[in-house]
């Protein structure tokens, strides 16, 4: 959510900034319903004097006496117009604040301008295409991939893009896991196991609502939804809480499934691991001082970009431009594995600032240098998500004896060296 009093005071700029986004929003019905907003809380506080007035001066009359009861007669017919201004300014206000929570937020100056994704800025490139086996195939392709990643049961027991990971895959899974957290936690990352279910005001204050509202699964009868990603649940730990400046910055990890409707989706860019609906991810997320925001964005995307060195896969950086880049983000990084089989380039984490956005709809503030309260700015990313980094490897790591190599950094965890075959 944008301060306020900025986007009253300059919404040209708002105007100017948002229209290098996707998403369309009509700032001047939005002024226009904030106008009307502060029309009625005027008119309701003037009625509101004038009956106070009134009933000061029925206190100072003859109980009984012509006068009293002319004064009594003009109290109910304030008291009616009172509460019926009580309820315009109710709906008026009501009208402002879902507008208002549909204007995105503004990106960063530093942020490319471009339309489409073919404008994103290539800002980092770590490993070559020397490092891909020969015998690399898509993962989907490999004999026993629909052995130990079971997509035919999966959608029986539940539906389409629903994994069961078997044996060997399912331990590998279960090492990359901890191998991140490990990592996270030793960067200072302090692990939490967050719930997986959060109500619309957790959903409301990342900014994944109303935006997303059609890519996440919903619990009707008790007004829940499953998390896409642990930034919903995590992000609002400290909804509505002051922090100290001394705490700053705060950096938490969290490993969680999430879950993505991705609605439309189809052909072969989502063909095994590509795209699925329930994922394993883990998230990485700051609550930071203004001053440092985008400092600190660096520093998370270079632990992120670190996993990926550990693990030996090739990968690129990219610097989202401004038609590409989400709803609530000021300055976004994708990072993408080259997926050696399908010769693509498959994204496993976006490591993203969203200034105060966030904070403000989820009320997360500090006591600056002179005690005066102000928003933090939040920082997420994925450490990592596991499906396409999964793809990668099997990919990447392909014998000619039709076995994936397991990274070094995995061996010890996983138990072995070679996994399939």
């Amino acid at each position: 959510m944008l301060d306020l009093k900025f986007f009253r005071e300059n919404p040209d700029v708002v105007r100017e900034a948002i229209a290098k986004k996707k998403f369309d929003c009509d700032i001047e019905a939005i002024l226009e319903l904030d106008t009307r907003r502060r029309a009625a809380v005027t008119e309701a506080e003037a009625l509101r004097s004038q009956q106070k007035a009134a009933n000061n001066e029925m206190a100072e009359l003859p109980k009984g006496s012509p006068e009293f009861l002319a004064k009594v007669k003009e109290m109910k017919e304030l008291s009616s117009k009172v509460k019926d201004l009580m309820a315009q300014q109710d709906e008026a206000d009501a009208a402002f604040k879902a507008a208002f929570l549909t204007i995105p937020n503004m990106p960063h100056e530093s942020v490319p301008f471009g339309k489409t994704e073919e404008e994103n800025v290539v800002f980092k490139t770590w490993g070559s295409t020397d490092s891909i086996s020969a015998y690399a195939k898509p993962h989907y392709d490999i004999s026993w991939f629909p052995v130990l990643v079971d997509l035919a049961r999966g959608t029986k027991v539940t539906g389409s893009g629903f994994p069961f990971f078997m044996g060997d895959v399912a331990r590998l899974v279960r090492s990359l896991l901890q191998f991140f957290l490990d990592e996270n936690t030793a960067a200072g990352y302090v692990e939490v196991m967050p719930p997986i279910l959060v109500n619309p005001e957790s959903a409301t204050a990342v900014g994944q609502l109303p935006d997303k509202e059609g890519m996440m699964y919903y619990c009707g009868q008790d007004n829940y939804y499953l998390i896409p990603t642990a930034e919903t649940s995590v992000t609002n730990l400290y909804r509505d809480e002051i922090l100290e400046m001394s705490q700053l910055p705060l950096k938490h990890t969290a490993y969680t499934p999430c879950f993505r409707r991705e609605a439309g989706s189809y052909g072969k860019e989502v063909r095994g691991l590509n795209r699925v609906h329930q994922f394993d991810k883990v998230e990485l997320l700051k609550w930071v001082h203004p001053g440092n925001s985008f400092a600190e964005l660096d520093s998370l995307r270079e632990h992120a970009e670190s996993l990926l060195e550990k693990l030996g896969l090739h990968y690129r950086t990219l610097l989202m431009c401004t038609g590409d880049i989400g709803f609530p983000h000021a300055k976004q990084f994708d990072l993408e594995v080259f997926a050696g089989g399908q010769k693509r380039w498959l994204e496993v984490s976006s490591c993203s600032c969203f200034t105060d956005f966030q904070a403000r709809r989820a009320n997360i503030r500090f006591r600056n240098e002179e005690g005066k309260l102000e928003h933090v700015h939040t920082i997420n990313g994925s450490g990592l998500a596991i499906p396409r980094v999964l793809a990668a490897i099997l990919e990447n790591n392909l014998t000619e004896d039709n076995r994936v190599r397991v990274p070094e950094v995995l061996q010890e965890r996983v138990g072995k060296e070679y996994i399939g075959g």
